[in-house]
């Protein structure tokens, strides 16, 4: 009678775990307003940024290309497009789903331009440039 318990008990367990992983929920990006994109100095034909609910991490699209660019460590790392899904003008993805490793970036500038805090860095050694120019509040302070 113990074993058919333990067996009951077990297969029950097994079945839950998969559970937990598909009901993870995934979080809404929404799009930063006034925000101003620079690749290579220039302007690319296709870009947005959005941000969740925690201050300076972005998840940044360039043309079929995502993004995760936290502020504060410094770090870019690469989302697939396949599991962000646009709902609206936002999107949604869970931040669970970013790659282990963040991509190479060497020269990180950070400085407020006005009512602008100016984000730029390369991609790599020799790379191509990426900035990111964002509003800030009235009292100086990242809205994002």
């Amino acid at each position: 009678m113990t074993f058919r318990l333990w067996l009951l008990t077990a297969t029950l367990v097994a079945g839950l775990a998969p559970a937990r992983v598909l009901a993870e929920p995934k979080a809404i990006w929404k799009p930063v307003q006034f925000a101003i994109v620079r690749f290579n100095d220039d302007a690319p034909k296709s870009w947005n940024i959005y941000h969740g609910e925690k201050r300076g991490v972005l998840l940044v699209r360039l043309w079929k290309r995502f993004m995760l660019v936290d502020l504060k460590e410094q770090e870019v790392y690469d989302v697939d497009p396949e599991k962000v899904k646009a709902q609206g003008e936002n999107v949604e993805w869970s931040p669970t789903d970013v790659s282990e490793d963040p991509v190479e970036t060497s020269e990180w500038k950070v400085r407020d331009v006005g009512l602008v805090q100016r984000v730029r860095f390369r991609f790599g050694k020799n790379g191509s440039v990426l900035e990111i120019q964002l509003p800030l509040l009235p009292n100086g302070k990242t809205a994002y």
